[in-house]
Formats: structure tokens, sequence, C-alpha cells
């Protein structure tokens, strides 16, 4: 299987998207998730729709309105401009804005699971020793949603590594810039080039099989 140098480019880049992806998801998804596991309130209901909507939504659709959005007109371009950033679109900082919204749910999800698998009974044993929320959260909830955490982190990396619509919507095509492998895929379908879309989407599909078998291999038995 031979890659070529714009092939890498784009390899690399993924891998770049994915792992900035990743690491602000942590950051953001973790409060998300801890507030969904142990809130009582009618908000409940319409974040976690909120969250899980690029679960359902066609890809191009969230692209748009993301476009919309980021652009000279959009609320979040003005942002942008106002700050001396200009407009993201099109920018490798725009693709990890849309990335982001679109791998969400993947990184929430699995938190949220692991937090409410916890009880409150741990919780309550840590206040009983005069723990803070904020040191209970960090002693205790956090080491035993590790796997929770482990999960969330390689699902929202893979999902990220194969995004496409968004990533066309937001990105467009530029070499080493915005242009990712899902989109160099595409570009090689586009011009005939099937051995050269064979080869990079064998490289994906090996990547996306070896990162799921790792993971169910590493899910403990429920059954002991």
């Amino acid at each position: 299987m031979i890659l070529s140098d714009s092939d890498l480019q784009a390899v690399w880049l993924t891998l770049r998207l994915a792992g900035v992806v990743t690491l602000i998801l942590l950051l953001l998804g973790t409060p998300i998730a801890w507030w969904l596991a142990r809130t009582r309130g009618w908000w409940k209901g319409p974040v976690g729709a909120v969250v899980a909507l690029p679960l359902v939504l066609p890809p191009s659709v969230l692209g748009f309105y993301l476009l919309l959005a980021m652009g000279p007109e959009g609320p979040f371009g003005h942002f942008t401009q106002a700050l001396g950033l200009g407009l993201l679109p099109f920018t490798f900082w725009g693709l990890v804005v849309a990335s982001a919204f679109y791998s969400l749910p993947f990184m929430v999800q699995p938190l949220q699971a692991a937090f409410e698998s916890i009880g409150d009974r741990p919780l309550e044993a840590a206040a009983t020793l005069r723990a803070s929320p904020l040191d209970a959260f960090f002693t205790v909830a956090v080491p035993l949603a590790l796997p929770g955490f482990l999960t969330a982190g390689i699902l929202t990396f893979a999902h990220t590594v194969g995004e496409f619509g968004v990533v066309l919507m937001i990105g467009g095509n530029l070499p080493g810039v915005t242009r990712v492998a899902s989109v160099q895929i595409y570009d090689h379908v586009e011009a005939l080039e099937y051995a050269e879309a064979h080869h990079l989407a064998g490289a994906m599909l090996i990547f996306s099989f070896l990162v799921l078998l790792g993971l169910y291999a590493w899910r403990p038995n429920p059954r002991g």
C-alpha cells in the first residue's frame, strides 16, 4: 500500500484535527456530561437532545448552518472578526469548530453513562469525609469513570478521522489546510484515480477496524 505525498499530507492533517478536537471536547464535554448525569431539572431533556442532534442531523445541514454562523454576516463571524481573528470558514480552526460540534455526542454520551453508573453512594461517602463537590469530582468520580473517558476519547478521535460532509462544507478542499483524508479520497474518485483511492481508503479502513477492535477487546467482560 503506497501513499503519495499529498495522501500523507492529508492523513497528517486528519490526525492533527482529530487530536485537537478530542482534547477540546474532553475539556468541554466533561462538565456537560457531569451536569447531564447529575441534574434532575427539566433542562436535561432539551440539552441532551441538542448534544445528540448531530447523530440524526445530516452533516450537510449542520455544515450549512455553521457556515452561516461563522460567515461574515453570522454572529460567530462578527465575534471572530471583532477579536481580529478573521473568518474561520476554509481554515483549519474552522474545521476544528465544525468537527467539535459534529463529534460532541461521541464524547458526552459515553461520559454521561460512566458518571451515571457511579451512583450517589461514593459521592455521599466523600461528602461525609468533608470533601467539597470539586474534590469529590476529581478524587472519586473521575477515577471511577476512567473507562468512560477512554471510550469517549477513542470514539471521538475515530469519528473525527472519518468525517466528510461537515469538513467539506466548512473547509472546502485546500491542500495542506483543509484537505483531510476523506476529502482526498473523494478527489481521487472524482479524478478516476481508483488505485490511489483504494490505497488511502484501505488505510482508513484498517485504522478504523483496529481502533474498534482495541476498544472492544479492552472492555471488561460484564459476566466476569
